[in-house]
């Protein structure tokens, strides 16, 4: 299909449709012209000159759901005083149509469908395929741009458009003297269009789009971390019920001895799932220190495990008053020991000039696991649900502010 203008002489073709033009805009000349009265090609009205950084011209053509449109038209829509949005009209072989919508970078594929609705008090709410819409907006739009063919006459007065949301969908009706027509639409990524169409720049997407989705679904997240803490909740409690407290070392070692010396202990078996190992220490340090190093070894592997704790206690008396500092009692864990058969290296020291202190009490205790291993993953992924929720309802308040009809106000 390709028609030549009458005021221009320029030809603009898209190939591979066909229908009956009743109103034709020039690309070049900016003329919308008649071509179903006579005399064919009479001057309907000069419309404003393309300056709206269309990434798409008439003629163009996509793959969009499985079948091939070409650009038959394309309208530039204005709402005063400065909201402006374009419309492509795309086609396809069989004549079939739809609808691409792009405001802001933010793009609506979109259909005609047969519904009428009565909208004269503007209902909040319209139904379409039992799912319920919310109206976003009423307008009055007046088409300033017309390029390409058209099998309708194109409005050159105001219409009402009344749009009803519930993304990523939406619906939309105008009414022009001509009639109502519905359309119902649905957000498609820039991705998408850009893939389609094989083009590489397109309109930068700023704000929030009127249907454009939040990144995570928040429900499908609560649900998925709720089965995951099910799941921690019940392994926690089939690994761990009925777990005792297990003493793998309870002695006392004499710093003569053993300062500066390993003691080693007997090997003890633990069955069961991971668990931390409590470690106790008691020295009788008074005004010094004691120092012990303690090596959990894997008596398979021989993996070891270190740790070092000081015991320090000093105490005294200045301006008439006591002070003391620090304890002969010191407590830590080897968190996270598995199943296995283990003994234990330990290394007390203390300074040679201490003669008082004599020996280092040490006990080993293989606990239950701590509730933090359980808890700290469910409220972690608590606070993220929580996090995005807020993160999404500013994101819909930020959807709704230009709207008279939002439910966030």
């Amino acid at each position: 299909m390709h028609i030549e203008c009458f005021k221009c002489g320029t030809v603009t073709d898209a190939k591979g449709v066909g229908f009956e033009v009743v109103n034709f805009g020039c690309p070049n000349c900016n003329n919308l012209l008649s071509y179903n009265d006579k005399p064919q090609g009479t001057l309907v009205k000069k419309l404003e000159r393309n300056s709206y950084n269309l990434p798409f011209k008439v003629g163009d053509k996509c793959r969009l759901e499985g079948k091939e449109y070409t650009v038959t038209g394309i309208l530039v829509k204005k709402i005063k005083p400065i909201y402006y949005w374009r419309e492509y009209i795309l086609t396809a072989g069989d004549n079939e149509k739809r609808y691409l919508s792009e405001t802001d970078g933010h793009w609506i594929l979109l259909r005609d469908i047969p519904d009428k609705y009565d909208l004269k008090r503007y209902p909040r709410r319209l139904e379409y395929n039992d799912m319920w819409y919310s109206l976003y907006d009423y307008a009055n739009p007046t088409i300033i741009m017309a390029e390409g063919f058209f099998d309708f006459k194109v409005p050159l007065t105001q219409q009402k458009m009344i749009e009803y949301i519930n993304p990523p969908f939406i619906l939309s009706v105008e009414v022009s003297k001509d009639g109502e027509a519905s359309f119902f639409g649905e957000h498609i990524s820039k991705g998408a269009v850009k893939k389609a169409f094989g083009l590489k720049d397109m309109p930068v997407k700023s704000g929030v789009g009127i249907v454009q989705p939040f990144a995570i679904d928040i429900r499908s997240m609560a649900m998925i971390f709720c089965f995951f803490a099910i799941v921690i909740l019940t392994s926690h409690f089939f690994i761990y019920s009925g777990r005792q407290v297990v003493q793998v070392l309870n002695d006392n070692l004499s710093f003569d001895t053993y300062n500066g010396k390993d003691y080693v202990s007997k090997p003890f078996t633990l069955k069961g799932g991971s668990a931390p190992l409590n470690i106790s220490l008691n020295a009788n340090v008074d005004n010094s220190w004691a120092s012990v190093q303690v090596a959990l070894v894997n008596e398979k592997t021989h993996d070891e495990e270190y740790a070092t704790q000081d015991i320090e206690y000093y105490h005294g008396y200045e301006g008439n008053e006591s002070w003391s500092e620090g304890s002969t009692d010191q407590n830590f864990n080897l968190c996270g020991v598995s199943a296995g058969t283990y003994h234990l290296i330990v290394t007390p020291q203390k300074p040679p000039e201490d003669l008082t202190s004599t020996s280092l009490t040490i006990s080993a205790e293989w606990n239950r696991p701590s509730v933090w291993n359980m808890v700290i993953p469910i409220v972690v992924m608590l606070l993220v649900v929580v996090g995005f929720y807020f993160i999404s309802l500013n994101f819909e308040y930020r959807r709704w502010e230009d709207s008279s009809y939002s439910p966030y106000k």
